[in-house]
């Protein structure tokens, strides 16, 4: 089957947080968006189909939840990643930031620290913040062009008494995709410390060849027993409007009071359309997703290739997995303001701001490349010929 990638859907007046939000964030309507991580792409045409079918049916009662649908996470997970789940160790969440957030309700204590890899993706930061505990920063070194964690630093940090770690799989912003290697040693250490884990594992599908993403929780037993893994089908196959998520626990007491949480605050009933969306992209989506991969990964080699030559002061970190682009923008010697100015005022396109993701983002931008090849050499045109003047 081949599948169009090149095509823009207009999706202007369409509520879309992407498109109709840049005239009230960024101060101009025509302004182009590469920021908010969503793909300018169609749907896999099999989720476009039974989304069409549930519409179909006129009435949009109350649903439920069918073993169709769990199998078919457990049969990509296997598929795709090699690691042997339960369905009765998934429970349903409507966004992996609220699984976050329940997680360091349920496993910490008001004033307690949570440890964060810093620069991270923002609502790290809030869902620590808004449940009143203590952000402690485990920030990542650049060695070789690439994020590595310092696991001495991190150590340091569990003895001073961190909880519970947030950990990003593949890493949004920087595009890491992990090593066994580097996982193990990372899983030594909360062992050895008590720290349970909440793994975001939501770019887990979308990992570049020569890299391969590792589920934190299949490295062994004793990993798993720590482990709550937040994951979704929304970021691989465009869905995230849908809201649905889901997160995979195979410590019974644990996955228990997360399950009560989530009964308590009544956010546990099946969605009318989501449930049918995902199991119908797990089970008929694959070719899409490569094909999609494989657009995203031309445009992030046109998008490097293209900095190199016509910006060279920037230096842009090659992603091994997502379809992000995190770029070092400290050698345009700007200042904050000064670079939210180039981006908005000047070029008139909009990245994401690398200080949403921390202080040591400072100076960083960060590209969303799923998008159509002409949408994005017209940002980069733009964005480099306003910072060259």
């Amino acid at each position: 089957m081949t599948f169009q990638f090149d095509q823009l859907i207009n999706r202007k007046n369409t509520r879309s947080y992407k498109w109709d939000q840049v005239g009230p964030l960024f101060g101009d309507k025509d302004i182009l968006p590469l920021w908010v991580a969503d793909m300018d792409f169609p749907s896999p045409p099999a989720v476009q189909e039974v989304l069409r079918k549930r519409v179909d049916l006129q009435a949009y009662g109350y649903a439920i939840r069918t073993e169709g649908y769990f199998q078919a996470i457990v049969d990509w997970f296997q598929r795709r990643h090699g690691w042997s789940i339960r369905t009765d160790w998934i429970t349903d969440s409507p966004s992996v930031v609220t699984s976050l957030s329940l997680a360091v309700e349920q496993f910490t204590a008001p004033g307690d620290s949570v440890v964060i890899q810093t620069p991270v993706y923002y609502p790290f930061y809030d869902v620590v913040r808004d449940n009143d505990r203590v952000i402690a920063e485990n920030p990542l070194v650049v060695r070789n062009g690439r994020y590595e964690m310092d696991l001495e630093q991190l150590e340091a940090l569990f003895k001073d008494g961190g909880k519970l770690l947030l950990f990003c799989n593949p890493h949004n912003p920087g595009g890491r995709v992990w090593t066994k290697e580097e996982l193990l040693a990372l899983g030594e250490l909360c062992l050895r410390y008590g720290v349970k884990v909440v793994s975001d594992e939501i770019h887990c599908d979308l990992v570049h060849p020569g890299h391969v993403h590792v589920p934190f929780a299949s490295l062994s037993h004793e990993m798993a027993d720590i482990t709550i893994t937040c994951l979704a089908a929304t970021k691989t196959f465009n869905l995230p409007g849908l809201h649905t998520s889901f997160m995979v626990t195979s410590n019974r007491e644990m996955k228990a009071r997360m399950d009560k949480r989530i009964k308590t605050l009544s956010i546990h009933m099946a969605s009318h359309f989501a449930q049918d969306a995902v199991e119908a992209a797990y089970t008929e989506g694959e070719e899409w997703l490569e094909a999609m991969l494989a657009y995203v990964r031309g445009n992030m080699d046109y998008a490097i290739e293209y900095l190199e030559q016509h910006l060279p002061q920037v230096k842009p970190m090659r992603s091994e997995g997502t379809y992000l682009l995190w770029v070092d923008c400290r050698g345009l010697g700007r200042s904050r303001k000064e670079l939210l100015d180039l981006m908005y005022k000047e070029a008139k396109v909009a990245f994401n701001d690398g200080t949403t993701y921390g202080t040591s983002g400072e100076g960083w931008l960060r590209i969303n490349l799923a998008c159509p090849r002409f949408i994005l050499e017209q940002a980069l045109k733009q964005f480099c010929e306003a910072a060259s003047k």
